[in-house]
């Protein structure tokens, strides 16, 4: 799994002109699956997110997780994290996971993200043309591969 977490003000996603996901302050993480993925590789990213210290202490230092800042989450699926830009300009999505692996483990990766904070996530909806929106805080964006433990 490929994850790109982003610390927000504020964050939203539209599906059809219709808002389905707000937040404040909080995380949006978007989401890639690929067919070698494993439930170890989901509870292993659940567990980076909410305890990643991301979030400014009173000395502004970044010294707090999402759930110490209490922030929300909005998690959205992105097979194009998976891209191979190795050959031509036309980026390749073969090692992007087909929905019917895809969607059951994304749904876990969210039930788990919620289990971990203790609250319910909001998320977009798997396969939609959605119009992500956010006002990064920082700006603080990090890129996580579970299979590249770095």
């Amino acid at each position: 799994m490929k994850i790109v977490i982003q610390r927000t003000l504020e964050a939203s996603v539209t599906i059809e002109g219709e808002k389905v996901a707000l937040i404040e302050k909080g995380l949006l993480v978007l989401v890639g699956i690929e067919d070698a993925d494993k439930e170890e590789d989901s509870n292993w990213l659940a567990s980076k997110i909410v305890n990643m210290r991301i979030f400014p202490d009173e000395n502004d230092v970044m010294n707090k997780s999402i759930i110490d800042a209490n922030g929300d989450i909005i998690i959205v699926s992105q097979f194009t994290l998976h891209a191979s830009t190795k050959k031509g300009n036309r980026p390749s999505y073969i090692k992007a996971a087909k929905p019917d692996f895809a969607i059951p483990m994304y749904e876990k990766f969210v039930a788990q993200i919620e289990q971990e904070l203790g609250k319910k996530v909001q998320t977009g909806r798997f396969g939609a043309d959605m119009k992500v929106a956010l006002v990064n805080d920082g700006p603080v964006t990090i890129i996580i591969d579970s299979k590249n433990k770095e």
